[in-house]
């Protein structure tokens, strides 16, 4: 019994054995997860670039890249814009610039945009007049099947220069008779479009013409003259429309040689660019 009682205490250990390599956790969950998600976003765009046209596409480009706007003839909705629309400047009573003409508007505007070529503020100050009016001229086309039908003929881009307003020929819908300066009436529409929108800025503006290629074998190519003349017509255009006369900075005849599409014959190289000049160049 007393050896029986100084044994060392058995100790019985049992090893669960486990099938299969057990729990790995849920990593990978979170990555396929992400993968799917990455792969949703990208047949998404692969939908759109194939489903929405070239405009479109800008107008959802501009709702993922909002501005805020930094002078008082801006527009927008609500939110960051206090609800004005670009074309409120005669009611914006609660914001201090109710009771004023168009004319004290854009003698306003200009007072405050003096100094918009100077340092980093001025610089965002001069961006952001440009894509008010770009906004404001784009959105023109949710009015009515008169103004789709004109914005057909504008793309617009804003470069180092200032906003290019690019208005072009359409297969079924010339801006001109024929091989003249003559406008048709659809080019007199858009004069009265872009003069209410221009003058919602004071900056100045130039005009450009340019032409489709035309065959070599001509023996007087009309292309120098003729896009001179149609610059000259759509500044007369402008004028007549409302545009101040002084705010015209130059015009410009560039033939055929910088063409839109790669066939230099096409006739949407027929185009003419209305550019508003930056304040700060």
């Amino acid at each position: 019994m007393a050896a029986q009682g100084n044994a060392a205490p058995v100790i019985i250990k049992r090893k669960k054995v486990v099938q299969g390599g057990g729990h790995h956790g849920g990593a990978w969950k979170v990555a396929y997860a992400d993968f799917v998600t990455a792969m949703m976003a990208f047949f998404l765009l692969m939908w759109l670039l194939n489903a929405t046209t070239e405009k479109q596409r800008k107008g959802i480009s501009d709702y993922f890249n909002p501005t805020i706007p930094v002078n008082r003839i801006s527009g927008g909705g609500d939110g960051a814009f206090g609800g004005d629309s670009v074309f409120s400047q005669e009611t914006m009573a609660h914001t201090g610039t109710g009771a004023v003409d168009r004319k004290t508007a854009a003698a306003s505007a200009e007072a405050e945009g003096q100094g918009a070529g100077q340092g980093t503020a001025g610089e965002g100050r001069a961006q952001s007049e440009l894509e008010d009016v770009e906004k404001a001229l784009l959105a023109r086309g949710g009015e009515s099947n008169t103004m789709e039908q004109l914005l057909r003929h504008v793309v617009t881009k804003v470069t180092d220069e200032g906003l290019v307003i690019e208005i072009f020929d359409l297969p079924d819908a010339p801006l001109f008779d024929g091989e003249t300066a003559e406008p048709l009436p659809v080019a007199l529409s858009m004069a009265d479009l872009l003069a209410e929108v221009l003058n919602l800025t004071t900056n100045k503006i130039a005009v450009n013409g340019h032409l489709r290629a035309y065959p070599v074998t001509l023996i007087e190519n009309p292309v120098w003259n003729l896009s001179a003349d149609r610059a000259q017509s759509a500044r007369i255009m402008l004028e007549t429309a409302g545009i101040a006369a002084e705010r015209m900075q130059r015009i410009g005849g560039f033939a055929d040689r910088k063409p839109a599409t790669s066939d230099p014959a096409a006739p949407r190289n027929n185009r003419l660019e209305i550019v508003l000049l930056r304040r700060d160049r």
